[in-house]
């Protein structure tokens, strides 16, 4: 017997075993929560909400332990106290697939779980493309009234990132790091998971390496380095997987980084792949102590991509931690369309990087501006100094990728949001000609340590209507606006409900060629019906 059959028959084994300890085990498919008083207690910022299992009246409670970061919503800022907003890029997409499995379901999903950033990121705009890699960014911009206030602007700003020609594609170092522990034994999690890494098989050439590493009490090596060629080889390995013990998350990774390091390659891509629901219950489990661990990891020049599965104990804290720390994305798989959409569709932004550290900071200018607001990216937010400082870890952007933010600003001369202070000086501010704001990006190249600077005016003369702006304008205001709603957005009038985000998103709905404009258009009308956790 070899060794690696042996390996294999192991994970099988730690399976039967555990499939035979749980076989009673109840899924996960319907829920209530119970009365406030009763609910669970808050640690470490994060609400445990204990929810019943009510898919029949024979089956045992199943608690509902899913954990979203407690992350209150960006608040209006004064330009004259504070005109310069920086922030970290995010080009993960989880929250939108995991809000819309929430949706699919009947339920509304718990505030925490809308990250609408995320939301917004997952479309594509069309956006101009840079012209060469040496300027590897390309900003635009567009200025709109706001469709939820009458005294407000919504600024958009659209940054697409330069696609690497699939001949210039380096080479990928893989460890697949796959969760096989207990609570992955059902569709939507193992098997989904092993149908997700086979579409990712499939694009392998034999330049490319992937490990695999299987954890569960402990951890272990299943696959050695092995060229993406022979792809029998890395199919038999990963059908082999089977769900089955508790979750040594913390032994998993620190073995698929060292299998990292040991095979790296200066010339490819070096990257762990974590696929889990984020359930880690032995070893390092702690958020906080893995991101010190992975930051320390991340020198090494490795990556990290973390694909979260599955629902009632999704540990969406986990999941956002790792990967933000790690230099890289996150993302969540709910059906085999999201695994295409990931692994097969846009692929190349998933693996291969084009900019490390990534960071946008826009100063406005007073004259125009009076107040602002950035929507979403309250987990990326970064102090000012933060922007010159190399030292100071921001996101990863791939080949091709866009990265989407908005604004909301208060002209001056409209109605603000907090009084005017009594002693403040009232001088009239510098107009610098008509610009409203200065565009300022950070970036450094995959795997440097020292950044590169572009900026861009933005002018004051492009205020348009909503219904007069351009298409990818009014899908991301529609998008966003949709997750305003859902976080309960003390920001949008009652007036912008979800019947007009539909219509506004049903006319920018565009050439749509894969449909998921239309998905979302589906989405927002099911939230009207959709139940809240607590009934």
């Amino acid at each position: 017997m070899t060794i690696l059959s042996a390996r294999l028959l192991g994970v099988s084994m730690a399976a039967l075993l555990a499939l035979s300890a749980c076989a009673s085990t109840q899924t996960y498919t319907g829920s209530a929560r119970v009365l406030p008083a009763e609910l669970g207690p808050v640690a470490g910022g994060v609400q445990y909400d204990m929810v019943m299992n009510t898919s029949s009246a024979s089956a045992s409670p199943t608690p509902f332990t899913e954990k979203y970061p407690d992350t209150p919503q960006n608040g209006v800022k004064l330009v004259a106290q504070e005109p310069v907003s920086t922030f970290s890029i995010d080009v993960d997409t989880a929250s939108y697939a995991n809000v819309r499995r929430f949706l699919h379901d009947g339920q509304l999903p718990p505030r925490d779980a809308v990250r609408i950033e995320e939301l917004v990121n997952y479309f594509d705009y069309g956006y101009a493309r840079p012209a060469s890699a040496k300027t590897p960014f390309r900003a635009t911009t567009a200025l709109v009234a706001s469709p939820w206030s009458k005294d407000r602007q919504i600024l958009h700003i659209g940054l697409q990132g330069y696609e690497l020609p699939r001949t210039s594609q380096p080479p990928l170092n893989l460890v697949l790091l796959v969760d096989t522990s207990g609570s992955m034994d059902s569709e939507d999690k193992l098997p989904l998971a092993k149908k997700a890494m086979n579409l990712l098989v499939d694009q392998l050439g034999k330049d490319d390496h992937v490990s695999i590493v299987a954890y569960a009490g402990s951890a272990g090596e299943v696959l050695a380095p092995t060229d993406g060629g022979q792809k029998t080889k890395i199919r038999s390995a990963l059908d082999a997987l089977a769900a089955g013990g508790s979750t040594a998350g913390g032994e998993g990774l620190a073995l698929a980084y060292r299998l990292a390091e040991e095979n790296f390659n200066k010339e490819a891509v070096n990257r762990v792949i974590l696929m889990t629901d984020g359930d880690f219950n032995v070893g390092i489990d702690d958020p906080e102590k893995l991101k010190d661990f992975i930051a320390e990891k991340r020198k090494s020049g490795v990556y990290l991509s973390v694909y979260g599965f599955g629902r009632g104990n999704y540990n969406d804290v986990m999941m956002q931690s790792l990967a933000q720390t790690g230099n890289g994305t996150a993302a969540y798989i709910d059906t085999m369309q999201e695994a295409r959409k990931l692994l097969h569709d846009d692929l190349a932004g998933s693996l291969f990087p084009i900019a490390d550290d990534v960071k946008i900071q826009i100063e406005f200018n007073p004259a125009f501006v009076a107040e602002y607001r950035l929507i979403g990216y309250e987990t990326r937010l970064l102090a000012r100094e933060d922007f010159n400082n190399d030292k100071v870890d921001a996101g990863e952007v791939g080949s091709g990728v866009a990265v989407t933010a908005l604004y909301e600003i208060t002209p001056v001369g409209a109605k603000l949001s907090s009084d005017p202070l009594r002693y403040q000086d009232k001088g009239k501010a510098p107009r610098k000609g008509d610009e409203l704001a200065y565009l300022k990006l950070r970036y450094k190249e995959p795997g440097g340590t020292t950044s590169k600077l572009i900026g861009q005016a933005i002018s004051s003369d492009a205020l348009t209507t909503i219904d007069a702006a351009p298409e990818a304008t009014r899908w991301a205001v529609a998008v966003a606006g949709f997750g305003e709603r859902l976080r309960g957005s003390p920001w949008v009038s009652d007036s912008f409900g979800l019947d007009e985000i539909a219509a506004l998103a049903q006319k920018a709905r565009g050439e749509d060629e894969f449909g998921l404009r239309a998905e979302f258009v589906q989405l927002v009308r099911a939230a009207k019906d959709a139940r809240s956790l607590n009934e």
